[in-house]
């Protein structure tokens, strides 16, 4: 990105369908969308493929897992190359029997690699909550926080459950990152919605935007919508049903995705239950400028905070 060419950042805020093969269709199919409209730089939400299996624990399961390179890198890659586009993807990575990932690949049509992936992080934060039982699946990443310059400008993943830590933004940012995404499957569970909704979503965009201001970057979280009860459908078979469907059960995905500016501004917010493609021309110049008259990076106390790297401080 620079001051004299912005660059357009599209967010891909879709549902999913039981059917993998569906999903990644839909993705193709929006990127595309997004490709025509003007965007160089997209992202889409968390583990698209499916809906969020992590709702139960079944190692039925793991049979909808990919290696990366593979049958959706492959696909979106046609896309990328196409129209010159910078494109993550967030993917349940086999990397080996019996070890799997929450796997953000970065593919840029500039990467010579196989399907333009530039890089890949794997998702350091894990959570186990329930309907949310990502330890089951996950192994935590082993790649650390890491920026990567593309053809679109340096930009930083994280992802979802990444978003509530300070310290992986501004790793992520101290490593030259000036846009940070953020992939996302996050939701209320329809029984707590009335009394914690509200609240709930209002401390995951605050957060997030909190790491806007204090790193001087923009940031960008990007989420699905729709009500799930993490049905699956893959290579025609039907992975093992999680029971009734009742609107008081499942996961009802909020939708928000938003992008902020280096002040931690909402630029661009999308609804709560619509699918839709989020877009923004984000300027390069104004993290320049942020920085110089907030420079946080500066008056850092880099000599005084040895006691982070401590599980508490007792």
């Amino acid at each position: 990105m620079t001051a004299s060419n912005p660059t357009r950042v599209a967010l891909i805020q879709m549902s999913c369908s039981p059917d993998t093969q569906t999903n990644l269709d839909k993705a193709v199919s929006r990127v595309r969308e997004a490709a025509l409209a003007g965007a160089k730089l997209i992202c889409l939400p968390e583990l698209f493929r499916a809906q969020y299996f992590c709702q139960r624990e079944d190692h039925a399961l793991f049979a909808t897992a990919e290696s990366i390179p593979g049958p959706s890198t492959a696909a979106l890659s046609e896309v990328v190359r196409e129209h010159n586009l910078v494109v993550i993807a967030s993917l349940f990575e086999r990397r080996a029997p019996g070890l799997y990932h929450n796997t953000a690949a970065i593919l840029d049509y500039a990467s010579e690699k196989p399907d333009n992936i530039a890089s890949i992080y794997r998702k350091m934060h894990i959570p186990d909550d329930p309907l949310y039982y990502e330890k089951f699946y996950f192994t935590p990443g082993d790649l650390g926080f890491h920026a990567q310059k593309t053809s679109a400008g340096p930009i930083g993943t994280l992802v979802c459950w990444d978003q509530w830590y300070p310290e992986g933004a501004r790793i992520t940012a101290l490593k030259g990152a000036e846009t940070l995404f953020f992939p996302t499957a996050i939701g209320w569970h329809p029984s707590e919605k009335a009394e914690f909704g509200e609240r709930q979503y209002d401390a995951w965009q605050t957060i997030q935007r909190a790491h806007a201001i204090a790193n001087g970057v923009f940031v960008c979280a990007i989420n699905r919508v729709g009500h799930e009860w993490g049905d699956v459908t893959h290579n025609g078979a039907e992975m093992p049903g999680p029971g009734e469907h009742t609107p008081e059960n499942g996961i009802q995905f909020w939708g928000g995705s938003f992008i902020a500016d280096p002040f931690g501004r909402v630029i661009a917010k999308a609804s709560h239950d619509e699918e839709e493609i989020l877009y923004a021309d984000l300027d390069s110049a104004e993290v320049e400028t942020t920085r110089q008259h907030w420079p946080f990076l500066r008056d850092r106390r880099i000599d005084a905070y040895g006691g982070i790297t401590s599980r508490f401080l007792d």
